[in-house]
């Protein structure tokens, strides 16, 4: 006789645990799913069983109180079923239709923002930013917030060439999508980590901060019992400060932002690209970043402008030409875009898509 499975706290529990009556009876038997506007979407089984899906927009960082809140949403209209995108969407569950408009009536009460479905722009995936991360070198938090409200027509009722993704890495440690978003910031640091040759001795170990550092910049100093970095070597990750706070990199005047394009996960239409740089550096300029908004303005309104229908922007890009985007953008080619990265794709098989 078999022992009893005993219960751990080891590891995650299974998904299907949490899926809903409704999805849990159909799994793997889904007929079509229909978007009804940016906000509802409805998924239909063979078995004629429906569930509703509600989404609303989120900050990624969110307070005890509004998570609270959202729980008591979804227990009050969905039986407790409710799950966040990896762009920090929120959707509601619904299995019986009769709740669809209590619960949008309610999150409209209380200034949720429903839509992100389908062809337009979903909530901005980003880092911690100047709340949490330590080598950050934009407030990333602050910045989705202005590029949203720029944009939030996009998310709730209008519409696009097909999804653009936005995403911010507030450092290029790019604990975010910024490789693999439409369009993306990549937070920048200039200058090597400033060292506090004082406090080196008490704050930190000399054998794992060298050890930390990727490109090995960081080296002992036994003359000032302390550290030494060489310039040529840094890449400005800001790896090192995590490892030994006497070794600040964050700058007011030096640290901003670079603008990427073109990225993607998905797999349909075209290979997966990774996003490929456009604007070079933006000073920070908190708290509205006007010049991140209206750079990004210039490549969202030429792609707007230029785009098939369902093209992304990476394809829409190489449709074109890298020589038209910068002329349809006006924005400036400089030094920094010569993307001299080479790699063998063919020879690896290295997209998505290959063929034995």
């Amino acid at each position: 006789m078999a022992a009893p499975q005993r219960k751990t706290d080891i590891g995650p529990p299974h998904y299907k645990e949490y899926l809903p009556p409704v999805i849990q009876k159909n799994f793997g038997d889904w007929k079509y799913h229909q978007i009804i506007n940016p906000g509802l979407m409805v998924h239909v089984a063979n078995s004629g069983d429906k569930i509703w899906t509600v989404r609303v927009a989120s900050p990624r960082l969110l307070s005890t109180d509004t998570i609270r809140d959202i729980a008591d949403i979804a227990e009050k209209y969905c039986g407790g079923y409710v799950r966040f995108t990896t762009r920090n969407n929120i959707e509601f569950l619904v299995s019986e239709e009769k709740n669809i408009e209590p619960l949008i009536n309610e999150l409209k009460s209380k200034h949720y923002m429903i839509g992100g479905i389908g062809s337009g722009v979903s909530n901005i995936v980003h880092t911690q930013g100047w709340i949490h991360c330590h080598s950050a070198a934009v407030d990333a938090s602050a910045l989705v917030k202005v590029i949203m409200d720029e944009f939030a027509d996009y998310f709730t009722t209008k519409q696009t060439p097909n999804k653009v993704r936005f995403a911010v890495a507030c450092c290029t440690n790019m604990c975010g999508a910024v490789h693999c978003s439409d369009i993306a910031y990549v937070g920048i640091h200039r200058k090597i980590p400033r060292i506090d040759h004082d406090n080196i001795k008490n704050m930190c170990e000399v054998p794992s901060t060298v050890a930390c550092c990727p490109t090995n910049a960081i080296s002992p100093d036994p003359a000032k019992k302390s550290l030494k970095i060489n310039a040529d070597k840094c890449m400005y990750c800001g790896n090192c400060y995590s490892v030994c706070p006497a070794l600040p990199i964050a700058d007011p005047e030096n640290d901003g932002v670079a603008i990427v394009v073109g990225g993607k996960v998905g797999s349909l239409r075209s290979n997966p690209k990774f996003s490929k740089l456009v604007v070079p550096f933006i000073k920070n300029n908190p708290p509205k970043w006007p010049e991140v908004v209206e750079a990004t303005k210039k490549i969202f309104n030429a792609y707007m402008a230029g785009a098939n229908k369902h093209e992304r922007v990476g394809e829409w890009v190489e449709r074109i030409g890298w020589e038209k985007f910068f002329k349809v953008t006006g924005l400036p080619f400089t030094f920094q875009h010569i993307d001299d990265f080479t790699i063998a794709r063919e020879t690896f098989r290295t997209a998505a898509t290959f063929k034995w």
